[in-house]
């Protein structure tokens, strides 16, 4: 009989410590994932969409970055009406990767990337190709937000999502004159 006693307290402990193994475990998990951190990069040419990247960054606690081209737009290089300007060119060309400047740090840190642009021609920039070839967002939740003067960022999620199946998209959103409210309810729908 003592040896059925000993041998169920022995294991009740061993059960208890596996037990508490997995609860440390799941506690060092959940930690990690806190620890991840969010960031809101954005391409503003005209500080439209620098503005609303101001309010997601504000929503979602995360840090602001900008998307800056090494060589800064004139407005008559965003002149989309002359088949010759720097924007024209560029969207006419989808392989065409405007430089950036390289000066974000510690990609590895973040779990979730949002990225701000003007739609163009009825999509991203290829800029914001540039950053995503960049910077590696591999195992990252990547959500677009956009400014447009009447165009959606469907087409932008669809050829995104084409372009870099590897990458854990969520569809990303025109906030055209987005209140701070609207910003912080978008961002806690996704």
């Amino acid at each position: 009989m003592k040896r059925v006693f000993l041998a169920i307290a022995a294991m009740t402990m061993v059960l208890s410590a596996c037990g508490q193994n997995k609860k440390t475990e799941q506690t060092q998990n959940t930690q990690e994932e806190k620890q991840m951190k969010t960031l809101v990069a954005y391409f503003s040419a005209t500080g439209t969409t620098k503005a609303l990247a101001e309010k997601v960054a504000a929503a979602t606690g995360g840090d602001l970055y900008e998307i800056k081209p090494e060589v800064a737009y004139t407005a008559e290089d965003l002149d989309w009406t002359v088949k010759t300007s720097r924007s024209s060119v560029e969207m006419a060309d989808k392989t065409s990767r405007p430089a950036i400047v390289k000066d974000l740090e510690n990609i590895q840190d973040y779990g979730t990337v949002y990225i701000g642009f003007p739609v163009w021609w009825y999509t991203a920039p290829t800029i914001i190709n540039t950053f995503i070839e960049t910077y590696d967002l591999s195992g990252k939740t990547v959500i677009f937000f956009a400014t447009s003067g009447g165009s959606t960022v469907d087409k932008a999620n669809a050829e995104f999502k084409a372009a870099y199946p590897s990458l854990n998209w969520k569809d990303g959103k025109v906030l055209n004159r987005a209140s701070d409210e609207d910003v912080k309810a978008w961002v806690e729908s996704l």
